[in-house]
């Protein structure tokens, strides 16, 4: 797979860490920042955290080369959606490192869009009914569901639905070489969008997913094989 820039460099790799670490650190300064306008107690602003989450194909492990990175701004309960698309748009703003900044608020699930350092970014955001996020904190657990508006529902979604199928499948590394072959497969028949009414990325993980449970033992260039054998009777 690789002469079809399937996979990349170790540089690129860590390029991306930096950049998530940056924006991570953007997320929480701006958090903290917030709470001292809305004149939270310093003891509680110390410790207010906040944390970016990513999802998508980055998340699972298996994006292509120059793919963007899905991410999700969890922050607490004194962080209201409005200073998302306001204040933190304006932080951002001023940071050289960002460009082509664009909110859509309107969407499904309302989104910020700007590329950072070269890395294409769609940031969504989840309000959570806590008063400080940990850096531990586990989006499964469907308590941090409790009291959220369907907005922040649809953002976390992303998230717990990634983190759950890294969960089920029982060898993570088989599991991802073969929805990189699946994927590519169908993306080179132009079958890979759920927008023309095809399959979209979640939907191809589902099922190489099932193909894995149905096969936990095998290498991924059998469940490539049993992938289309299953699919083809089911």
């Amino acid at each position: 797979m690789k002469p079809f820039g399937v996979f990349e460099d170790e540089e690129e790799l860590n390029h991306r860490l930096v950049v998530l670490g940056k924006l991570n650190n953007l997320v929480k300064e701006w958090i903290s920042e917030l709470g001292e306008s809305k004149n939270l107690p310093p003891s509680v602003v110390a410790d207010v955290g906040g944390k970016i989450f990513t999802f998508g194909s980055y998340r699972l492990g298996v994006h292509t080369k120059g793919a963007d990175i899905d991410a999700l701004c969890v922050a607490p309960r004194h962080v209201e959606r409005s200073d998302f698309f306001q204040s933190l748009i304006e932080k951002l703003k001023h940071q050289e490192e960002i460009k082509n900044l664009r909110a859509v608020e309107d969407a499904y699930v309302p989104v910020v869009k700007f590329e950072f350092d070269g890395i294409e970014i769609d940031l969504v955001f989840a309000r959570l009914s806590m008063q400080t996020i940990s850096d531990n904190l586990d989006l499964r657990d469907d308590s941090s569901l409790r009291s959220l508006d369907i907005r922040c529902i649809r953002s976390l979604n992303g998230c717990r639905v990634t983190d759950e199928i890294l969960h089920l499948v029982p060898n993570q590394e088989n599991f991802r070489l073969t929805l990189r072959a699946i994927k590519l497969w169908a993306k080179r028949r132009g079958i890979y969008s759920n927008m023309l009414g095809f399959l979209g990325g979640v939907s191809w993980a589902m099922l190489v997913a099932r193909t894995c449970q149905l096969y936990p033992n095998a290498l991924a260039s059998t469940l490539v094989n049993k992938f289309f054998l299953v699919f083809s009777k089911w």
